[in-house]
């Protein structure tokens, strides 16, 4: 975190600002997509936007980082104390549960969602497959819904904020469903399959099909159909969330749009793969990332002056 950044952010605290470019060097570090976009927000924003990346990123890897492996008790016992700290607010000098609390406090953030979010994180300890789409969008809800809720008080709206939610909601949710297609092959070695089982079997798709497919790095055309079906389903959430990113502050847009372009990116690769996902991993290229960020770029400067221009304007 630059000390502009921090400056214009209004973090003068050395704790704090320390705790804050922790949380940017873990969204640098793993959410290269994410990360790119973030750079197209105004200054003031980007601190808080990295400490609810690194909330979101710390119980994740409480989930399914470490080396060597821990066990499932001991990662359900700390993500308990991340609940409980985050509760308490006693910090236990985590700088990333630090620079989250300020960023809840400052932004007036419900806590309901953070609660929300941590419901989710629990049932990956004993939940491995979801019955139909009602099962599965219970835990995308929490997963990832709430994170674009999250974030409506940082970047702010140009309606009331409730008209704005379902769309902001609707994006983490297409992000989310985005990576269970990108990732099923990382998913299953962790015995997971964040695929509703139902919609699978209407194709002749079970688990075990799915596990054949991964072992042989190669997608059979049963599974090939399912997956075709759950790419359309997930492009359809992209049209709609799309369509309310109008409903933001003017100069929040572009970094939202560009999120939503990059992530997008990543069902066309799919698809140009004939969503063979069994032993390849879709990518967007540096090249590209860079290409659409460059837009990004121009949009967010304009944005950003004719936001100054009108609040001179107004004389504020």
């Amino acid at each position: 975190m630059t000390r502009a950044e921090l400056a214009a952010a209004g973090i003068e605290d050395p704790v704090l600002r320390r705790s804050y470019r922790e949380c940017r060097a873990l969204n640098a570090r793993h959410g290269k997509t994410f990360f790119l976009a973030t750079r197209l927000l105004a200054p003031d924003q980007r601190a808080a936007v990295h400490a609810l990346y690194g909330f979101a990123r710390r119980a994740d890897d409480i989930l399914d980082g470490f080396e060597p492996p821990l066990t499932v008790a001991e990662r359900s016992a700390r993500l308990a104390t991340l609940a409980q700290q985050f509760e308490s607010g006693d910090t236990g000098g985590d700088a990333v549960l630090a620079a989250t609390l300020h960023t809840v406090e400052r932004y007036r953030i419900p806590r309901q969602l953070f609660e929300a979010f941590l419901t989710s994180m629990r049932m990956d300890f004993s939940v491995t497959d979801y019955p139909d789409r009602s099962a599965l969008d219970r835990y995308v809800y929490g997963s990832a819904e709430v994170i674009g809720l999250q974030l409506l008080p940082v970047l702010g709206t140009a309606v009331p904020e409730s008209e704005a939610a379902p769309y902001a909601a609707a994006l983490g949710k297409a992000f989310q469903l985005t990576n269970f297609l990108r990732d099923i092959d990382e998913d299953l070695a962790r015995d997971r399959v964040y695929l509703p089982a139902d919609e699978l079997a209407a194709h002749g798709v079970d688990r075990e099909l799915l596990s054949w497919c991964s072992a042989h790095g190669r997608c059979e055309p049963r599974v090939r159909a399912a997956l075709a079906a759950q790419h359309a389903a997930t492009r359809a959430i992209y049209d709609y969330a799309q369509t309310g990113i109008e409903t933001l502050a003017p100069r929040s847009r572009p970094c939202v749009a560009t999120a939503s372009v990059l992530y997008a990116r990543i069902l066309d690769r799919i698809e140009d793969r004939d969503f063979e996902v069994f032993g390849h991993r879709a990518r967007v290229g540096t090249a590209e990332r860079l290409r659409v960020g460059g837009a990004g770029v121009v949009k967010a400067w304009w944005a950003r002056r004719s936001d100054i221009s009108q609040t001179a304007r107004c004389g504020g």
